[in-house]
């Protein structure tokens, strides 16, 4: 485990592999992140009390009407929950598993982070693999607190009947930001709004479903099965073949589609959806959705049209698209503005997905543009 002085960009996250039962599944998460777990409940523990001016029995108390919905909507993640509790073996319970699940809900919109993705569908005249279905990238900076950088980890779950999932998420958290075996990505984006439901899963367990999805069309079906996510966020999803923006509210999702250049892009405002209570973001928002646009904008044109989706690499976004400072700090690559809520770059990851190829990806933990440590291959 990296100390706290060490520079994110050198840091090197557990690599945990999971499987069996849900239960089995969370027994083996527990008892492997148990140090991880214990500092992330101590960092939110103080995040709703200066916040949200919470106690955490309160939080816990809130978190009752997640704990029922989950074991309404997705009985197994409950399961699983309770076995993250019970691997532990230190008197964590379920109870405080789930607020961390469901910490986006409980917060009611009050925290400040970052995000920017992208999704990004290329074609190719002259390559006869490529011509028909393209190739598929889905990409994120995930930009939130410093301190929670140094816990984050690489989690693989094999499930029985499901596709195997590779995933980047805070410990303790069943379904965060990653792709799957059936090369099905999901990224996620925080939106303030105050508007929230306890009859509704939290918005990590709607992205672990998608994550055990096995096509965009699959993951929006089950989503809409399930009524939506309890708050409001943006979701990116996508396969080698389409990628879809969903702004989800409580028992309401908007869709966002692809440009006449294949791109959707997102940040930490909603462009569609209406009447959510969405607080005003910062303005580092909405400078850098127009930067996100503008850069990409600027590679289609420094290529010919054939040769986009060679030399769209995660190497070329990250440098290019994930490293930049423009509005800095509130930069698509984030440093912290506020000693008291310090918000920055976490992580990079740029995934691709094409047909009849293996799903892959690239991860870098910290800001792109000050990243010289190991740049990791997913499926590891």
């Amino acid at each position: 485990m990296a100390s706290s002085e060490t520079p994110l960009s050198e840091y090197h996250p557990p690599v945990v592999e999971l499987s069996g039962t849900h239960y089995e599944i969370g027994v083996s998460h527990g008892r492997q992140l148990r140090d991880q777990i214990r500092k992330q409940l101590d960092i939110y523990k103080k995040m709703f009390l200066s916040v949200s001016g919470m106690e955490w029995p309160e939080v816990r108390d809130v978190a009752k009407a997640y704990h029922n919905t989950i074991h309404k909507k997705a009985y197994y993640l409950l399961d699983e929950m309770r076995g993250i509790a019970d691997g532990m073996g230190d008197g964590t319970t379920v109870m405080d598993i789930v607020a961390l699940n469901a910490r986006s809900e409980i917060a009611l919109g009050m925290w400040q982070d970052g995000c920017t993705a992208l999704g990004w569908h290329l074609k190719s005249n002259s390559s006869r693999r490529l011509k028909k279905h393209g190739r598929q990238i889905l990409a994120q900076n995930w930009d939130w607190r410093t301190e929670v950088g140094q816990n984050l980890a690489l989690i693989t779950i094999k499930q029985f009947s499901k596709p195997q999932i590779w995933m980047v998420t805070e410990p303790g958290i069943v379904g965060k930001i990653g792709f799957n075996s059936s090369s099905v990505g999901v990224t996620l984006n925080a939106i303030r709004a105050k508007q929230t439901h306890g009859d509704l899963l939290p918005i990590h367990c709607i992205c672990r479903i998608a994550l055990e999805s096995t096509s965009v069309e699959n993951a929006i079906s089950r989503i809409h099965e399930l009524g939506g996510a309890a708050s409001c966020q943006t979701l990116l999803i996508a396969d080698p073949s389409v990628c879809r923006g969903l702004e989800v509210a409580p028992h309401h999702i908007t869709y966002l589609g692809e440009d006449k250049n294949g791109l959707i892009t997102h940040t930490n405002h909603l462009l569609a959806t209406k009447d959510v209570g969405e607080k005003a973001w910062e303005d580092g928002s909405q400078t850098r959705l127009r930067r996100v646009n503008e850069i990409c904008g600027e590679i289609i044109s420094t290529f010919d049209y054939d040769q986009l989706a060679d030399e769209v690499t995660p190497q070329l976004l990250r440098q290019n698209v994930f490293s930049d400072r423009h509005n800095a700090p509130q930069a698509i690559s984030q440093s912290p503005s506020d000693p008291q809520k310090s918000t920055e770059t976490l992580f990079n990851i740029v995934m691709v997905f094409e047909h009849k190829e293996e799903p892959k990806a690239e991860l870098i933990f910290g800001r792109p543009d000050q990243s010289s440590g190991r740049v990791y291959s997913l499926p590891w």
